[in-house]
């Protein structure tokens, strides 16, 4: 809980209160790998503080190709926030690549939350401007860069994520196929 307190801290001032209140709508949740915390065709119901773990954001193209785009590990937020929002119908879908452990925040909660702390929609503001910023830092270099520069960026980008996440996803997300990715990391050894 600490952790979660902690990153909400850097974006706006909440008093012992505020926090009190916070922490008492949170609820824990497991997820185990390949459990979704989200699945596209669904409204998103929750959104999620990721304790321990890694989860990522994925969708099928009109070729039926599984396509990862997104990945969130500790100390971070996770949520499809514009649909959860606007409670309309999801297109990803938010899987656990690694046994999760989360804090997570109902529909119903989240919005009591919003409508008690003065300044939470500013504090929510920030960090979801934060992730956007950090997930177009980490994608945007991929797209101009051949294969083998994507993967040594991605093990600069992810350090701790090379290790933990299955090399088909790795490979989606950096747009190659798996023997590719095979072929680069024997090369670069």
């Amino acid at each position: 809980m600490k952790e979660f307190i902690d990153y909400i801290l850097q974006f706006g001032d909440l008093n012992r209160q505020q926090i009190d209140l916070i922490t008492s709508k949170a609820t824990r949740l497991n997820l185990r790998k390949d459990e979704y915390f989200s699945e596209a065709g669904k409204i998103p119901k929750q959104v999620g503080f990721i304790l321990k773990g890694v989860v990522r954001f994925c969708y099928y193209n009109n070729k039926g190709q599984e396509i990862t785009h997104h990945f969130v590990d500790e100390n971070n937020f996770v949520s499809d926030q514009q649909k959860f929002e606007a409670q309309i119908i999801a297109s990803d879908y938010i899987e656990a690549v690694t046994d999760c452990e989360l804090l997570v925040f109902s529909k119903k909660d989240w919005d009591e939350i919003g409508n008690t702390i003065v300044g939470w929609d500013a504090i929510t503001g920030l960090i979801v401007k934060n992730c956007l910023l950090k997930t177009i830092e980490r994608r945007s270099p991929l797209v101009s860069e051949d294969a083998t520069t994507r993967y040594l960026t991605f093990m600069e980008k992810f350090p701790l994520l090379v290790n933990r996440i299955p090399l088909s996803y790795i490979a989606s997300y950096l747009g190659i196929t798996q023997q590719s990715l095979s072929r680069i990391r024997k090369s670069i050894r």
